[in-house]
């Protein structure tokens, strides 16, 4: 299968037969600016999923989360302690203690006090809460010393404030309030606050399906390679990957360079994202940019300034049939190993981030510990591990190699004419987490 550069269709143009024309790829920043855009395209009118809560751990809320009742939804105790009403001293009534979970029944008259526990709703009428601590009781008896005590007195040892330690109904917030954003990670602590205000389950975005088409004659997908063929690396590859990054892998089929199965598969597919590897050069076996065209898919990009990797593509395919208005768009990979995780980290997760609601993946920046070279005028992506804060790259970056992002911590974005020691770079994190201290398998593997 040839891996030459294209020749490419020019951008948001119908994808047809390949006549020479000057070079028009789309430089990197605005490759993946395209495919946020088809993501966030093809997300309206997605409708939602309801998760329940134990099941939404990790996803991003697809709607505002709105406040279904009053936070708290009664005036409730903030203190163990005494509801009292009016002035003290206050007497104590011996009708029982309110506990969180009742309802009081008793209404509180000036000068009276209760028992009441934190979380318990206070009775109608209760003026403040007395925290335990910050009271005393004393016995009281008629005017004969030798008397009975007939009732239990409540003295405040400090100022009693209308109020106080009683949390009001609606003090968080108030039925209808929007508590968090849409797209907002949900976390342990956004579980707990969405169990308060009410919900049994999130509003979710449906995760997007992906059928991965694995390219060429050439593959094997067991034993050595022999006789001019090769193994297959990114079929096994690709689909931990992109189920890592939140898809639902549908298949990953294998094709050979036949154009007649590559369209019937292409135009055949229901997923939201079809996957290509190879095939989109222009050599005598390349056919997918024919398939788009014959297909009527619009090329949204068309080649990548970007090494290695410069030959993707990302295209929007017409509606499957049966299933009018479903958008899905189709990411063409270079064949080879390292040039298509470029592919799918420029290209295909964007577009899932953003069809799943979770924003962009704007990179962090990390300074480089040694200079990199670059490309004369091409972005370079380059395999690094963490070291002591900085970045550290790795030898073993040529498009058909895998050993260095095998071991890397993610890919630095390197501009044109490169970067010297020291110089912050933009750093794609692969979607999995390193072991705790793990250094890289390949020995001495760094530039």
């Amino acid at each position: 299968m040839s891996l030459k550069e294209p020749l490419p269709v020019a951008p948001g143009t119908a994808a047809g037969p390949r006549a020479e024309q000057p070079h028009r790829a789309t430089v990197w920043p605005e490759a993946r600016a395209a495919a946020v855009r088809a993501g966030d395209f093809a997300r309206v009118g997605r409708a939602p999923l309801g998760v329940p809560l134990g099941q939404a751990l990790g996803q991003v809320l697809a709607e505002p989360l709105l406040a279904l009742t009053d936070l708290p939804p009664f005036d409730t105790s903030a203190m163990d302690g005494w509801a009292v009403a009016g002035p003290g001293p206050w007497v104590v009534r011996e009708d029982g203690a309110v506990l969180a979970g009742q309802a009081p029944t008793a209404v509180a008259g000036d000068g009276e006090a209760v028992r009441i526990a934190t979380g318990a709703r206070v009775p109608t009428g209760t003026t403040a809460v007395l925290r335990t601590e910050h009271s005393r009781t004393e016995h009281s008896r008629t005017e004969h010393p030798l008397s009975e005590p007939v009732g239990t007195l409540l003295h405040a040892l400090r100022e009693v404030v209308s109020g106080q330690d009683i949390r009001p109904r609606g003090q968080e917030c108030r039925t209808g309030d929007e508590l968090l954003p849409a797209g907002t990670r949900v976390t342990p602590a956004v579980l707990g606050l969405a169990a308060a205000a009410g919900y049994d389950e999130l509003p979710v975005p449906r995760r997007p399906r992906v059928e991965i088409l694995v390219l060429g004659d050439e593959l094997l997908t067991a034993g050595l390679p022999h006789e001019g063929l090769i193994r297959d690396a990114l079929g096994p590859m690709l689909g931990p990957w992109l189920t890592a990054l939140g898809a639902d892998v549908l298949a990953t089929r294998r094709i050979g360079d036949d154009a007649e199965e590559l369209y019937a598969a292409v135009t055949g597919s229901t997923a939201d994202l079809v996957l290509t590897t190879g095939g989109t050069a222009a050599g005598p076996v390349d056919h997918v940019h024919g398939v788009l065209g014959k297909a009527g898919a619009t090329l949204l990009v068309d080649g990548v300034k970007v090494r290695p990797g410069h030959p993707m593509l990302l295209a929007r395919l017409a509606a499957a049939p049966g299933r009018p208005g479903h958008v899905r768009h189709l990411v063409g990979l270079p064949g080879n190993p390292l040039a298509a995780v470029s592919g799918l980290l420029t290209l295909a997760e964007p577009l899932l981030r953003a069809l799943s609601g979770e924003g962009d993946g704007t990179p962090h920046r990390v300074p480089v510990r040694d200079e990199v070279h670059g490309h004369p005028y091409d972005t370079r992506l380059v395999p690094v591990v963490h070291r002591d804060g900085r970045a550290v790259p790795l030898r073993y970056n040529g498009p058909a190699m895998l050993r260095g992002i095998a071991a890397a911590d993610g890919l630095a974005v390197v501009p044109p004419g490169g970067a010297d020691a020291g110089r912050e770079l933009d750093i794609l994190d692969l979607p999995w987490p390193k072991a705790a201290g793990a250094a890289p398998a390949q020995g001495a593997c760094f530039t």
